[in-house]
């Protein structure tokens, strides 16, 4: 009989990558108590982060060998193979290693590839800037973050508790668990296509023989839609083309609509009059979401009780996050305090 999971805490924790996120993470763990060990591929950020807290190491195999409960890979993909490789000999058992990437399914094929997948639990903080490397990282940048914490049919309970525990009691922040596939979907239409439409706006604006004017009378709406066109191209290219067929069917769809539109507004008929209409109301149940969350004084909260005895834990809490909920802390193994925001309806 398996052992039963046990409500830890995450105390010690390792962060493989000194970036904007993994930098950013460190800092907030380490002000509020964690202990947090960090390695970066230079050590251009040791000084300044040993000032704030965090314990430095110079190779990767010190940093899996420090015998953290919880090794947060913050790294490029495109480096996670290599990663994975060192630390795939001397990780200890006792350690659970996550990720803050923004696609899940590569980062866990990838981890499977280096025989690691009996301890890994896919993770995503949903928070970012613009801006890059451990200079722009920020605590801040996480507050009241959502982070989502993905599962498959053999994540380890007690496991996924631990990285729990350092998103709900080390960062203070929330979490919806989710399978890889709703992940990579749902960030694809919120993150990684919109990087790809601001950044389609902003060359739009570089090529217009009128950007020295309109450039000037930029203002609220351009700012919105373009702040993330002034991240690091390179930086941007990578996450896109992480989940590049998720991104390109989504620019299908949103091509197509608007050129729909595009054919309505020349077209002077009075159907076309209700249909431009149309188009802009069909956003409506967005806009009562976004007012709710801004009349929400206090968000109500329930239990969520679970069964992790009999295996269901998994089924459970994504169940719950397709209603809505949101989990703030884990009271018990088997019970959850889940926070009820407005939900679209």
């Amino acid at each position: 009989m398996a052992a039963s999971p046990v409500l830890t805490s995450a105390h010690k924790i390792a962060v493989a990558g000194l970036g904007l996120i993994g930098g950013s993470l460190a800092r907030r763990l380490a002000a509020r108590g964690r202990f947090v060990i960090a390695w970066n591929h230079n050590d251009r950020p040791y000084e300044q982060a040993r000032s704030q807290g965090i314990h430095c190491v110079d190779t990767l195999e010190e940093l899996a060998k420090g015998k953290a409960d919880v090794l947060v890979l913050a790294t490029p993909l495109r480096a996670m193979p290599d990663v994975l490789q060192a630390l795939a000999p001397v990780l200890t058992r006792g350690t659970t290693l996550t990720d803050v990437g923004s696609v899940k399914g590569p980062v866990r094929r990838q981890v499977e590839q280096a025989g690691l997948a009996d301890r890994y639990v896919g993770a995503h903080p949903m928070a970012g800037s613009e801006g890059s490397g451990y200079e722009d990282s920020d605590p801040a940048l996480l507050e009241d973050a959502l982070w989502a914490l993905c599962v498959d049919e053999h994540t380890d309970y007690s496991r996924f508790l631990t990285v729990a525990d350092m998103v709900t009691q080390g960062l203070g922040n929330r979490l919806i668990a989710l399978d890889d596939a709703t992940h990579d979907r749902a960030a694809a239409l919120i993150s990684h296509m919109p990087h790809v439409v601001a950044t389609a706006l902003a060359n739009m604006l570089t090529k217009s023989p009128d950007r020295r004017v309109a450039s000037a009378l930029a203002a609220g709406s351009w700012r919105d839609m373009t702040r993330v066109a002034l991240t690091d191209p390179e930086r941007t290219r990578a996450m896109v083309e992480e989940n590049a067929g998720q991104v390109a069917d989504l620019l299908d769809d949103l091509a197509e609509n608007l050129q729909d539109m595009a054919s309505l507004l020349r077209d002077q008929e009075p159907e076309a009059d209700e249909k431009r209409r149309d188009f802009f109301l069909q956003a409506d149940p967005f806009r009562r979401y976004k007012a709710a969350l801004g009349d929400q004084e206090q968000t109500p909260t329930t239990d969520l009780e679970l069964d992790p005895q009999e295996g269901n834990w998994r089924q459970e809490l994504l169940d719950s996050a397709l209603r809505g909920e949101q989990v703030s802390a884990f009271l018990t193994t088997s019970r959850a305090r889940v926070l009820h925001p407005p939900v679209i309806d």
